[in-house]
Parts: C-alpha cells; structure tokens; sequence
C-alpha cells in the first residue's frame, strides 16, 4: 500500500490525513468528499521554488490553477509566495476574490474573449500569454484604446512531443495552442509585438504535455526555442528576459509510474538553459515554470460511501459507490487509473477484486477495474488517492447529482473550504417555462 503525504494508517486501523481520521471526515462532512493534504502542497510549493534559488537562479513558479482552482487553494497559493496561472475569466476572477497579487498572475487560454482581456487589463495582471494572432491584434487594440501597457510572453509549439496520453499533448507541430516556431509564424507575431508600444515582449512560452516522467522532452524544448532566440537576437535585436517551459511534470497514480522529484525536474531544466546559453552568449533568462498537477495531485483523496453490489459469476464483481465521473471524469475521459484502500478497514487483508462503479446512469462511469479490496460491506469507506488535480476542476452535474464539497486537513484539524451542492444549488439559475397559449 502506497500512502502519501501525511498519511498514515492508525491505531484503529483507519486512514488518517493531515493528523485527521478520514472516518472522522467522512461522518462529519458526508461523502463523497475531497479531502487536501496542506502540508504536502507546501512541501511540493517550497521543493520547487527552493531548487532555484539554490542554484541561484531568477525564477517564477507559478501554480497553474487549471488543475485545482478555488479562493482557499488561491490562498494557499499565495501564503507560498507562488506565482498563479489562469486560462479563463473564471480563474482570474477566482484569483481577484481570492485577494492574490496581480503583478504575479499570468493569463493563458487559446481563445481569450474581448471581455476576458478587458478583465485582465483592468486588474492589470503581471502577464498575458498570447497565444494566436486573433488575440494579438485584439489585445493590440485594447492597449491602444485604453493607453496602456502590458507585458506579454508569445505562445510557441516547439515541435517538440512529450511521452504521454495522445488526448493530453499540446506540445507538437499539429496543435491548438501557440504560434509554430518552425513555419514563420512565430517570427511574424514576434515582428509585430516588438513595434507595437503598448506590448512588452518579455520572451517565449511552450507546453509540451502532460505527466511527463523526464526531462528530456523539456531539454528538447528548451534548446529550440533558444536557438530561435540566438536567431532573433541577430536579426532582430530582440533579447528574451524570461524563458517559460511550462509544467506537465508527472505524478504517482499507481505502481506504473514513477516521477521524478520536483528538485530533479527543475535542476535538469536549469543545468540546459545554463549550457545552452553558454553556447549561443545569450544572456540567462529568467525561467518560469507551471506546476500544477504535480502541486496538489497526490495531495487529494476521495472519500466514498459503498453501495450497492453486483457479482457477475466468473466474470466480475462491482462496488458500486456514491460518487463516479461526476467528482472525477478522468477516467471515462482519459482511461486513467487510480488506488483505493477501505479508510475504515485499512490494515485488512484483500481478499478479492471488485470494479468500483460510479452512480450515474452510464455504463462507463467506472472509477477502477480489478481493484484488490477485502470483502466490503455498505457504508464502508473508500479512500481513492491522488484525485487532487482535475478531479474537482471537472467536476459536473450529470444526473442532476450535486457536486461534493472540499476540505483541508493540516496539523490535526480540517477546514471545509468548499460547500457541497444543494439540490436547490442545482435549479438557482433554472427559470420556469410559460407556454405561448398561457402569455
């Protein structure tokens, strides 16, 4: 049994987090319930931020909040004195109620409205990273109206394809994201951005992909774009003061993978950009980073309430519990794979295999296959780790099911930082429809 964080199993045999029994949670708060490590996010916030300035090197790390976004996380987030990556209106405006500093959060999203723009320039945020020609020129237009400046990093796909799920590469040449650095179309947005006075061009940004257990694909991406900056410091006289390699950096979901540590992601990234602007006499920029399932996602646990049971003779039992692909799509999206344990039974021996089956009305809302478990009963409890990235962010409510809450644990004590749905949640913004024959 692979347990993370803070957690451990008990004298009662019961799985605790964060120096909280997770029965206790579970009796407290209902289930399904997403419970949060704290302790095990800032360690993860301090390892990265710690390796630059060990190796003495100007750097921003930023918590891209796609993965788990909330005024609490944002918080946290800042008490960590991280930087914060939004993609959507939704996120900044999370981050704006969440009090965080504007001059620390970067503006992603492959299609920025005009209104998603106007929301960024008026709370001024440190930096907008554009990501096509579309919002170039709009945004151009905006600073232009408004007589004001703003920092800006060019979205480029390096060609460059990170071993990981087809669904989850954004990194190659055939990509919604970014201006290709191969076929000019970097060059002209670049031609563009440096005559236009209200852009400040700060320098380059790539993702490669997603839950990426090595560095080569992040050296790869690192040399290309560098050399295209020897490039246009020549022809263009343009000098890059920041350098931004994304995130993607995997986690641990089961026995499969194995990630390296935030400390060796980092200092190989590091040790290339040095090497290569060594190489080229380019000055050392300053390297932003965007961890964001590798910041909370083995720091999240789902608790569920076992149900129903169905046993198919010599085919396959399923457990079915109070939750599924309403409090985590990834695996119907994704076919991901997760760990579970009995929260309330976690010393006992497995004694068969059951597929956990979620309740929604679908035949493939099913959370894990040929799970080893002991015999369970209703009511037990199923932990299933490392279901804090993606899995509240994606959360919908299919079936009309409300979504579950979200609490932290630290220190022995746990805070509800999110509130579960009501059904009346679920129709606030419905309105009743009157027939013709009766306006």
């Amino acid at each position: 049994m692979h347990l993370y964080g803070t957690a451990v199993i008990n004298r009662l045999g019961h799985l605790e987090i964060g120096g909280v029994d997770t029965v206790t949670l579970a009796e407290k708060y209902g289930t399904p319930l997403y419970v949060y490590d704290v302790a095990l996010i800032r360690n993860r916030a301090r390892a990265f931020k710690k390796t630059f300035e060990n190796m003495g090197v100007k750097a921003q790390v930023a918590y891209a909040s796609k993965a788990f976004s909330t005024v609490a996380m944002i918080q946290l987030v800042e008490e960590e004195g991280l930087s914060l990556d939004v993609v959507s209106g939704g996120e900044l405006f999370t981050a704006i109620r969440a009090e965080f500093p504007s001059e620390r959060i970067h503006f992603h999203g492959n299609n920025k409205s005009e209104s998603e723009l106007k929301m960024a320039l008026d709370y001024r945020v440190g930096c907008i990273v554009v990501d096509n020609f579309h919002e170039l020129y709009l945004l151009a237009q905006l600073c232009e109206h408004r007589q004001q400046q703003v920092k800006i990093l060019l979205r480029v796909t390096p060609g460059i394809e990170a071993h990981t799920h087809d669904y989850i590469l954004t990194g190659q040449e055939d990509s919604k994201f970014g201006f290709d650095l191969q076929n000019g179309q970097a060059e002209e947005a670049l031609t563009y951005a440096i005559e236009n006075h209200y852009l400040d061009v700060l320098g380059l940004h790539c993702h490669i992909g997603s839950q990426i257990f090595e560095t080569t694909g992040f050296k790869l991406a690192a040399r290309k774009i560098l050399e295209k900056l020897a490039e246009w410091n020549t022809s263009f006289r343009f000098k890059a003061t920041v350098l931004n390699l994304g995130g993607g950096f995997g986690i641990r979901y089961t026995e499969e993978d194995s990630p390296l540590a935030p400390e060796s992601y980092v200092t190989e990234m590091i040790d290339e950009v040095k090497a290569e602007t060594d190489k080229l006499g380019l000055d050392l920029p300053e390297i932003w980073i965007e961890p964001g399932r590798s910041m909370v996602g083995d720091a999240g646990t789902t608790l569920y309430s076992v149900g129903s049971q169905k046993d198919v003779p010599n085919i396959r039992k399923y457990l079915a519990v109070d939750g599924g692909m309403t409090d985590n799509l990834r695996p119907a999206l994704y076919d991901a794979k997760y760990e579970a344990i009995l929260a309330n039974r976690a010393n006992e021996e497995s004694k068969e295999k059951v597929s956990i089956a979620g309740k929604c009305c679908e035949s493939g809302d099913m959370l894990i296959w040929d799970l080893p478990l002991p015999e369970a009963s209703p009511n037990d409890i199923l932990a299933v780790f490392c279901t804090g990235a993606y899995g509240y962010s994606m959360a919908n409510n299919y079936n009309r099911i409300p979504r579950p809450p979200v609490v932290f644990v630290e220190n022995g004590s746990s805070q509800l930082v999110v509130k579960r749905e009501s059904y009346e949640d679920l129709l606030r913004l419905d309105l009743s429809y009157v027939a013709k024959s009766r306006m």
